[in-house]
Parts: structure tokens; C-alpha cells; sequence
């Protein structure tokens, strides 16, 4: 269940509806190529070195404090970025409590994001136990109840003949040029398989870990596997593509299959669900981070002014610095042309740093695999030293590739220029990387 709610996330189905049936094909293609290698890497390093940290450490045990602080930086960034998308998922969703046409209104968006954000960062100031009976039952009530209803929802629509957007066949299955035109929403649907390092650090303390954590694996990756791709079916089985939106569309198709079936009574429950469900996850992602770079602090790769912490032993000055950058950044929803837009762009940055963390992830655990042999791990990659390059190269290249698909606008989402669109996420892949190397160099002089 750790990996469950560490994963599934509402935000991600929008973007896989775009794909219609082949999103299934999309999926496969990850959990082979990316979601399962990402298991097996964070369940050796996760076992080998399970003290606080996570990727910070396992990346500074490969290639020392330099590309660790790059990695947790990163890490701690990207999150940042995100931070206004699943608030503007949420203020979305609020909207069609009242008034849908909001969830187009760029001040409405703009300003709900920011007051969202703030109040779960001012929650998360108070301690761990002022948030995580909001973060355990939110994600069960408003992430796997409505991602699993929506999908039952879908099977009843497809199973009574109701009118489909997309048509299942073999032809349909495979991607076609359509789908190929929008190859950068696989940023997204990569992103949508994030997190399971996150519970890696407890597979030491299970009775058989040898046995018992690949079992686990499994069985949360079906769970993971069936809920996203079920709800994302669902939402392109009933929303027409050229207008379903990437910020609400599975609000769109909750209002479809409630008119249909004369629940309308039923959508202001759902709403109030995704938005406790999207709210925990915040909670959940905007204090785990923070502790990467609170590390970092006291390593001495950051000022240890951001070191302090509060009298709840939460890092304070750290959190005032996130949400000072996530209100700049949700600014963009009043500047860029449409909610959509700006939705989009903030998705795939976030999308292409991570991808850019998780690179330097499996690099860190092929590089552990020889230079540090000796460290005790209670789960190993299977096939020993061929299965860790098999595994390690699959993760990096697959990377590598959606990184680059990144860049390709997509087709859902015009731009007027390509050439702005992409040196945008140029800029801000490129800043991002450079603000720690610059630091690194400045600390060293």
C-alpha cells in the first residue's frame, strides 16, 4: 500500500487518455522498459543503505557529494515545479463544485493554486502529526476509490453499448501517427510511474525480503498498472479528445457518466474526494523532499542557515523558499496563452528533471554494484552482474529517449512557435543544473 499511494495519481490520467487504446500498449511498454527496473535498482540500494536520505545517498555513495547535491537538487526542483500543477488539478476540480468554466479562468486558477499551497505548507509547518491523517486517508478515499470507480464506470459504459470516442481493436492498440504526434505527453505517463524508492527503505525490515519484497512489488505494480490504465480508458472512452482537458479531464468524464446514469448527485462526493485525495498527496510530497536537502545541509553542501528547523523539528526556512518559487512559477498560468498551456509546460519540466534524477539513479546503482560489492544488501537485482547492466542500461536509455520526446510539442497542445516552445524547456532544464554547479564551485573557491 506504501507503493500504491507513493504512485497512483489522478493528475496522470488526463495525459494517457490522449493516447485512446494505445495507452495501454504506452503502459506495457514502461512498466517493461522503466517501472520494473526502477523496482528492482531502489529495492537493492533501498536494503543496502536504508538510513534517511534516499537517492541523495545512494548517489553520493556511487559518485560523491558533487552529483549527489545535483540529484537531491533536482529531486527537491521538480517537486517544485509539480507543486502548481496538482494544485491547479485540485482548484480545477473545486471549479466544478461551482461554476466548471472556472477551471478556464487563468486568475481563478492562478490565485486558488496559491491559496492551496500555501495552507498545506502552513499544515506541514506545524509536524508529521498535523498531516498524516490527512495524507493516509486522502490517498485511499480520494485517489484509489475514484481511480478505481471511474474505471468500474467505464466497464459499464463499454459493456452497455453507450457511444465510445475510441474503438478497441489490434489497429487501435498499436500507436499510429496520431498518437506519435503527441510522443511528449510519454514525459507524463513515465512521471505517472515515479515513487517507488520512496518505500524501498522498508524492505529491510520485512521478515524474507528476498522473498517477501519482489512479491510485494508485484502485487502493488498490478494494483498501479490497473488503476491508471482503467481510469485513463475511461476518460478517453467518453471525452472527446480535441476537448478534454489536461488539468480536469477526469472531472470531465466523472460529469459524463453521472449525467448518463442519473448519479448528477453524486459528482460534488467525488469532487470533494480528488480534492482531500489530491491535498494528502501534497502533504505527502511537500515535506518528503525537504529532507533530502535537510541532508544535504548537514553535509555542508548547503548554507546551514536552511538547516534550521522549528520546534516540530520541521525545516522551516527550506519550506518558505519552496513556496516563494512556487508562487512565482504559478504565475504562469496568467502569462502563457490557456490554463492548458501553461498546465503542459510545467508538466514536462517537471517530467524531464525527474527523468534526468532517475538517470543518475540507475547510473548510481550500477556503479554501487562494483564499488561497493561488500555492503550487505537483503535484495539484489536478479541476474547478478549481467541482470544489473540489463536492468541499469534499460532504465538510462529509456530516460534518455522520453527526455528527448519531451521536446516535441504536442498536438493536443499548439504552440505558435516550437521554437519558443522548446528552448523554454532548454532554459529551464539548463538553469536547473547549473544553479547547484554553481554553487558547488562557488563553495569550493
Amino acid at each position: 500500500m506504501i507503493n500504491v499511494i507513493a504512485v497512483d495519481s489522478i493528475r496522470t490520467l488526463s495525459f494517457s487518455a490522449v493516447y485512446g487504446l494505445s495507452l495501454v500498449f504506452f503502459y506495457a511498454l514502461a512498466a517493461l522498459l522503466f517501472f520494473f527496473p526502477t523496482a528492482f535498482v531502489s529495492a537493492e540500494l533501498g536494503t543496502g543503505w536504508p538510513n534517511r536520505g534516499g537517492i541523495y545517498v545512494w548517489v553520493r555513495e556511487a559518485f560523491g557529494k558533487k552529483w549527489s547535491f545535483i540529484a537531491i537538487w533536482l529531486n527537491w526542483l521538480y517537486n517544485v515545479i509539480w507543486f502548481p500543477t496538482i494544485m491547479a488539478l485540485i482548484a480545477g476540480v473545486i471549479a466544478y463544485l461551482f461554476d466548471p468554466a472556472l477551471a478556464e479562468n487563468k486568475y481563478y486558477m492562478c490565485g486558488a493554486t496559491l491559496i492551496l499551497f500555501w495552507g498545506a505548507t502552513g499544515i506541514n509547518c506545524l509536524g508529521m502529526k498535523a498531516s498524516s491523517w490527512l495524507s493516509t486517508t486522502g490517498a485511499i478515499l480520494g485517489t484509489l476509490l475514484p481511480m478505481l470507480f471511474i474505471g468500474l464506470l467505464g466497464m459499464v459504459w463499454f459493456f452497455q453499448g453507450k457511444p465510445m470516442q475510441i474503438q478497441f481493436s489490434w489497429k487501435e492498440f498499436f500507436p499510429s501517427g496520431l498518437e506519435t504526434g503527441n510522443l511528449a505527453f510519454l514525459t507524463n505517463v513515465l512521471f505517472g510511474l515515479l515513487g517507488l524508492e520512496m518505500a524501498a527503505t522498508h524492505a529491510a525490515e520485512m521478515k524474507n525480503p528476498l522473498r517477501d519484497y519482489p512479491r510485494s512489488l508485484f502485487v502493488s505494480a498490478g494494483i498501479i498498472l490497473v488503476t491508471i490504465v482503467f481510469g485513463s480508458l475511461a476518460i478517453a472512452a467518453v471525452v472527446p479528445k480535441e476537448q478534454l482537458s489536461l488539468a480536469t479531464g477526469i472531472m470531465q468524464a466523472f460529469q459524463i457518466f453521472c449525467d448518463t446514469f442519473g448519479m448528477s448527485y453524486l459528482l460534488p462526493l467525488i469532487a470533494v474526494a480528488i480534492i482531500l485525495g489530491g491535498l494528502s498527496c501534497v502533504g505527502a510530497w511537500i515535506i518528503g523532499p525537504t529532507k533530502g536537502l535537510l541532508v544535504a545541509c548537514e553535509d555542508k553542501s548547503l548554507p546551514p542557515f536552511f538547516a534550521k528547523t522549528n520546534a516540530q523539528g520541521v525545516p522551516a526556512r527550506i519550506l518558505v523558499m519552496q513556496g516563494c518559487l512556487t508562487t512565482l512559477l504559478s504565475l504562469l498560468f496568467i502569462f502563457l496563452p490557456t490554463v492548458n498551456s501553461s498546465y503542459w509546460i510545467l508538466s514536462v519540466i517537471t517530467a524531464q528533471l525527474a527523468l534526468v534524477v532517475y538517470g543518475l539513479l540507475f547510473a548510481a546503482a550500477l556503479r554501487l554494484h562494483y564499488k561497493k560489492a561488500h555492503v550487505k544488501r537483503s535484495f539484489k537485482m536478479p541476474g547478478k552482474t549481467w541482470g544489473a547492466w540489463t536492468i541499469c542500461s534499460l532504465g538510462i536509455m529509456t530516460c534518455l529517449a522520453v527526455i528527448g520526446f519531451g521536446f516535441l510539442p504536442p498536438a493536443q497542445v499548439p504552440y505558435s512557435s516550437p521554437l519558443i516552445y522548446e528552448l523554454i524547456l532548454v532554459f529551464a532544464i539548463a538553469l536547473s543544473i547549473c544553479i547547484p554547479i554553481f554553487w558547488i564551485e562557488r563553495r569550493r573557491k
